[in-house]
């Protein structure tokens, strides 16, 4: 796609540019975070081997030669200087902001085990407060934290970019001279351009010669291609499936329908509330403690009169409110649940959707491409007296074996599977006769294969010993043809969209979960219903257009519902973006994939059940590791102010930098208990 035709589809979208560039800096951010890790940490490894607490700790000889002694400090305040960075600036923004949290509580730490540091090393005061290597390892510690984070949440939002690749490069452009081949940027109002059979149409506007059955599915949702004739209006992105169009041009750039969805996109994805983080929050209660006891601890030493025991207590107080395991807590989990769901075949792009996905009480499915397999299938074969259902089929097959109409080539498939093979038949002469059906010559017999416009131009009526059974299959949806050999009519072909094997064991699991199921589609009513009744679907929304079905998600969520929305096409996009979690089948359109904040890799809608176990699962991690760091603060800091002291219990910070260690290697382990999780899909459908 040309430079100049991206700038045409994307005027007037800022909302969204900010939010793509949110998304980018994300990714900016996971790369400096992972650049500053493995600095950092082989910066660590001779400062932790020549610290002589850490030897002392160990109980071996730290190597002695000229200059040894200066590697910790020097190294350290190198890692200091340049590891630290992030977590300094951000913690200077958030007391700005008067907003404590994670990066306050590092920075105090990591400043305040520097600055002691450097007294020991520099002698002053005859205190022994040497945390070049706790130092050291904390700030390795949370650059991974970060790195695993900002890897975990960073996704290039490229919806826009998908939309606009729904546009054809170049449009074949009717003028006086004959047709000529120009880039759709170089369209306006009032051309008149060809649309060729398979094409796409490359703007809004009109047929003015011409008719063709239009494949509309990624605008509209509806799964049948639709006829449209002179006069009709056709939306740019569409597809003529079977014949060639002249189309007068009415609209282009921002003002055509598909821009108009790239707006409902950027629109929804800008209103979307942003949950502050579990750990941030954690993070800005525990800087208050740590902060607190810090001033309580070197006053009350104070007043006892020992400032040297004041300022070794309160340093440690400080080092030891570090979040070693708070700055893992969230970051592992969220790291190794992407990865369980990523092996399940779930891709999560947004963290904070797989949090939400716990309480999610509806879930919305699009129908055509997600529920169902948005291609066409045979569903009831009826004949009159004297023909089987087998040559019915056979007869229609030989006719339809030329066409390359989705239509054509789903009863080609079905003769195929069920006629036998000694029924065969050729076809001769084919001709399409667009919007009412195709024929052709049979041994010697013409065979017209079509729908009731076929009918009604032939001036001829279906026998009343099937119209029954074809009034059954209009009544739920189907689509009819009527085979007619020479004048009449043989018999009749059911098709209609077919449904999903695992849709059923889906909605199901999902009853078992306690999760109600909703379905929205732009089908008629007769087929949503039909659909819905077949798989249990607890609310059904049809006949919506891309715009509702974007009304319609808010309308369920000021119905006080939190809901998942799972579909696969561009008409799916602003509702996956508006939903409270937005699941796009992989294998639909990238808009929908670039819209969502889960990717289901596969087309299997059970698949949705390991989203929700494993939200389930991975917040009840989230919360153990938080209780588990937070509530090990809220013990260490009072003991190592020395509230026990009179009693000989006390935490040196020696002791102190273990349990630390000790605390994050806890927060690791139960982490990587979420790898036992069975996700699935195939069981989870049973269960």
């Amino acid at each position: 796609m040309s430079h100049q035709h991206q700038q045409e589809v994307h005027v007037g979208h800022d909302s969204h540019q900010e939010h793509g560039d949110r998304h980018a800096g994300h990714g900016a951010h996971g790369e400096m975070f992972r650049e500053k890790f493995w600095v950092s940490l082989l910066l660590s490894v001779p400062v932790v081997a020549f610290s002589h607490m850490f030897a002392d700790l160990l109980g071996y000889m730290v190597p002695d030669f000229p200059g040894a002694s200066w590697i910790p400090p020097v190294l350290g305040t190198a890692i200091f200087v340049y590891g630290g960075a992030p977590f300094l600036t951000g913690g200077w923004a958030e007391l700005k902001s008067r907003r404590p949290g994670m990066m306050l509580l590092i920075s105090m730490a990591i400043t305040v085990a520097f600055l002691a540091s450097w007294v020991t090393t520099l002698g002053l005061g005859g205190f022994n407060l040497d945390f070049w290597w706790e130092l050291a390892l904390l700030i390795v510690i949370m650059l991974l934290g970060h790195w695993l984070e900002m890897r975990a949440l960073g996704s290039a939002s490229g919806a826009l970019d998908a939309l606009a690749a729904l546009l054809p490069d170049t449009a074949d452009k009717v003028t006086d001279d004959g047709i000529t081949e120009v880039p759709v940027s170089e369209l306006s109002a009032g051309d008149l351009v060809l649309v060729r059979a398979g094409a796409r149409v490359p703007a809004d506007g009109t047929v003015a010669d011409g008719q063709a059955e239009v494949d509309e599915s990624m605008i509209t949702g509806e799964s049948a291609p639709v006829l449209r004739t002179t006069g009709d209006r056709v939306v740019a992105g569409t597809v003529a499936t079977d014949s060639a169009l002249r189309v007068h041009v009415d609209a282009v750039g921002a003002d055509t329908a598909l821009a108009g969805i790239q707006r409902l996109v950027a629109d929804a994805q800008a209103s979307s509330s942003r949950a502050q983080a579990l750990a941030d929050r954690a993070a800005a209660f525990l800087f208050y403690f740590a902060s607190l006891a810090g001033v309580l601890t070197f006053l009350v030493w104070s007043l006892l009169g020992n400032v040297d025991e004041a300022v070794v207590h309160t340093v440690t107080v400080l080092v030891i409110a570090c979040p070693h395991a708070l700055g893992l807590a969230i970051p592992l989990v969220i790291a190794i649940s992407t990865e369980r769901a990523a092996k399940a075949g779930v891709l999560v792009k947004d963290r904070l959707a797989l949090e939400r996905m716990r309480n999610v009480d509806v879930v919305l499915f699009d129908k055509t491409g997600t529920l169902t397999q948005a291609r066409h299938a045979v569903t009831g074969v009826v004949a009159v007296a004297g023909t089987t259902e087998h040559e019915l089929l056979a007869l229609a097959a030989a006719v339809e074996a030329d066409s390359e109409h989705p239509v054509a080539r789903a009863i080609v498939a079905e003769a195929a599977a069920r006629v036998p093979a000694n029924i065969h038949t050729d076809a001769s002469q084919f001709r399409s006769d667009p919007g009412r059906g195709v024929r052709a010559v049979v041994d010697d017999h013409t065979v017209a294969v079509g729908g009731p416009a076929m009918l009604a131009g032939l001036e001829i009526v279906a026998p009343e010993s099937i119209t029954r059974t074809i009034a059954g299959w209009i009544d739920r949806g189907a689509s009819v043809l009527h085979v007619v050999r020479d004048g009449a009519v043989l018999g009749a072909l059911a098709l209609e969209d077919a449904v999903r094997p695992e849709s059923r064991q889906a909605v199901d699991a999902l009853h078992a979960r306690g999760v109600k199921v909703a379905m929205i589609t732009g089908d008629a009513r007769q087929v949503a219903d039909a659909v819905a009744a077949d798989l249990g679907i607890d609310e059904t929304l049809a006949d919506v257009l891309p715009e509702n079905k974007d009304a319609e998600v808010a309308a369920l969520q000021k119905r006080g519902h939190r809901v998942a929305m799972v579909g696969d096409g561009v008409n799916d996009a602003p509702a996956l973006a508006r939903a409270d979690v937005g699941v796009a089948i992989g294998a639909g359109t990238d808009v929908a994939i670039e819209s969502a904040g889960v990717v289901l890799a596969a087309d299997d809608p059970r698949a949705v059940l390991s989203i929700i176990d494993l939200s389930r699962a991975s917040y009840r991690k989230m919360w153990q590791n938080l209780v588990w760091a937070t509530g090990y603060n809220i013990i260490a800091v009072p003991l190592a102010a020395g509230v026990l002291a009179f009693a000989g219990v006390a935490i040196s910070p020696a002791v102190a930098a273990i349990l630390m260690s000790v605390s994050t290697v806890v927060v690791a382990l139960n982490a990587q208990l979420l790898r036992r999780l069975d996700l699935d899909p195939r069981r989870l459908g049973r269960s």
